[in-house]
């Protein structure tokens, strides 16, 4: 089992990347949080997203509120960048591409969208084109382009994250305390795109591993999930 790292401002720089080392104590990592002077910590997600103390949650950090779908995880993650004053909040969303979700991996990615209607052309064929609303699975996907070519989507931090990182509503909190805290930072992910088109080629594994070797340098940890 990979523990907390002690210096949780580490982890809180490398954003998403950096959830499947995080361990699981929500006291301890909340500590860390408030150590690292990080702007979004646990306490403001909880209160927030879900309308609950991180105190009257401990120790399992379950409300029944677990998202299973990326609308679901942009509602609250809206929530938060709502409470901490962010404008425009309705722009930004998160994302997720799938295509290795049997494998054990998901490609996760914190976009901002200019526009709540977009007509775009579909990634896996090249051809389809679709209108999408946020009523839409595929309106959770990013887009680079619309279907005239132009500029659309934003990526704020991306990750592949093993589908057990994320299956319990206090490692999704945690999800959101990171994803929340580089979108203060500001800094544009531009790497996404060539990511993204080898993750959907089927070299997941090759992103995951790349990543899990450069966050375990980072923060100094020996080995990471692509290793255990």
């Amino acid at each position: 089992m990979l523990s907390i790292p002690a210096a949780m401002g580490l982890a809180v720089g490398q954003g998403l990347a950096s959830l499947p080392y995080s361990g699981t104590d929500l006291e301890e990592i909340e500590s860390e949080l408030i150590k690292a002077n990080a702007s979004v910590t646990l306490e403001d997600v909880y209160l927030a997203a879900y309308g609950r103390l991180l105190s009257d949650v401990m120790p399992d950090g379950d409300t029944g509120q677990a998202f299973t779908t990326m609308k679901e995880a942009t509602s609250y993650f809206q929530r938060v960048l709502a409470e901490i004053g962010l404008a425009d909040v309705e722009n930004y969303i998160f994302t997720s591409i799938d295509t290795a979700n049997e494998e054990g991996y998901t490609l996760f990615a914190v976009v901002y969208r200019p526009s709540d209607t977009i007509t775009v052309t579909d990634k896996y064929d090249g051809k389809t084109e679709r209108t999408l609303t946020a009523e839409d699975k595929f309106y959770y996907e990013p887009f680079k382009n619309d279907r005239d070519q132009e500029p659309l989507d934003e990526i704020l931090d991306w990750a592949g994250i093993p589908t057990y990182a994320y299956a319990t509503q206090k490692q999704q909190a945690l999800m959101l305390t990171l994803a929340a805290n580089k979108v203060l930072d500001g800094k544009l992910r531009e790497d996404y795109w060539n990511a993204e088109q080898e993750w959907i080629a089927g070299n997941f594994g090759t992103i995951c591993k790349s990543q899990d070797e450069n966050v375990c340098d980072v923060l100094g940890l020996e080995r990471g999930f692509m290793n255990q």
